[in-house]
């Protein structure tokens, strides 16, 4: 029965060498079976996240030391999934046949990128009734990023100022909305065609860097959220209130290596804070998102979809870095 079920193929995006869009592929692989602890699902919707990217091309380099120096070791791509669970293994204990389910397979092999996933429960959660597979699928990666720097490392709370540089992509989007709930006073910094969309969500002041920029003000912060940013770090140094914190997530490769490399030194001789952040799938943290989404403070934004066979062109697009939202694939 294992060998019958094994041999049925199904389509998935191949990556065989770190590269361009160009070299992911459509391809056939086996039908996974669940182990003990594994839940099988049937994938609806996918999403890309900068991790996406980091995994296609190798960069920056130091994301090799996770993925593989030479070659990516995940050969089916794609972190975030939403589906219905098809199949359980035997010590499955938490979700049934049936289950509307979602979440971020980061830490767990990738693989999301695939009509099938065989995927450890403990990073799944239920899906929200309001929302459908194609919505949710924005959600699991980028807003647990969102909200373990809004609420566990920036420490947001009522009354603060909040930066977020970058705030209409897809963690900017859920940054702004998840520091709202959490009581924080937030100015987000975006292009023109993006200040409506960031007002919708909530900002209290938005700036349009292509036309003020955003450290001619004397006003300072709390907590700035530098997502997709390119400003050097003494800027937003400068910007910083006395005990601030500044996190950085994406964005270009040299405030990458700057907060990696002098965030520490400048930490240690200063009470402001500059900490290079790594999300972590977290269950309990979809948990807690999925009230945020029920209560109507946390939505994903949506900027357009691509099917399974579109994922280089999908890429392509994220890469240019003026989604407003979120990148869904959808899978037939």
């Amino acid at each position: 029965m294992k060998k019958e079920f094994k041999e049925i193929k199904k389509k998935a995006i191949i990556s065989e060498k770190y590269g361009t869009p160009d070299t992911l592929k459509v391809g056939e692989v086996d039908k996974p079976i669940p182990k003990d602890k594994e839940v099988l699902v049937k994938v609806y919707a996918s999403s890309i996240n900068f991790g996406n990217l980091a995994l296609l091309t190798g960069k920056p380099l130091p994301v090799r030391l996770a993925f593989g120096l030479k070659k990516p070791k995940y050969r089916i791509p794609g972190g975030d999934i939403a589906g219905v669970v098809e199949a359980i293994g035997k010590d499955v204990t938490k979700l049934q046949i049936g289950n509307r389910v979602y979440g971020d397979l980061a830490s767990s092999g990738w693989g999301a990128f695939a009509e099938y996933a065989a995927v450890d429960e403990k990073v799944l959660a239920l899906m929200p009734s309001n929302l459908s597979f194609t919505e949710i699928a924005g959600v699991p990666m980028a807003g647990t990023t969102a909200l373990q720097a809004i609420r566990d490392i920036g420490k947001v709370r009522a009354g603060q100022n909040v930066l977020i540089h970058g705030a209409s992509g897809g963690v900017g989007t859920f940054a702004v909305q998840i520091a709202k709930a959490l009581g924080a006073e937030v100015t987000a910094v975006v292009s023109t065609r993006n200040v409506d969309i960031v007002k919708s969500l909530g900002a209290d002041h938005v700036i349009d860097y292509k036309k003020d920029y955003f450290a001619n003000d004397s006003k300072t912060f709390d907590v700035i959220f530098g997502v997709n940013g390119s400003q050097s770090i003494f800027t937003y140094k400068k910007k910083l209130k006395e005990n601030g914190v500044f996190i950085h997530v994406g964005g270009a490769n040299s405030q990458f290596y700057q907060t990696m490399l002098l965030g520490p030194l400048l930490s240690l001789f200063g009470k402001k804070k500059f900490i290079p952040f790594l999300q972590r799938p977290n269950q309990q943290d979809l948990v807690f998102i999925n009230g945020l989404i029920e209560e109507g403070k946390v939505k994903p934004v949506m900027d357009r979809s691509y099917s399974l066979k579109e994922v280089p062109k999908a890429f392509q697009y994220f890469e240019k870095g003026h989604a407003q939202g979120k990148v869904i694939i959808t899978i037939e």
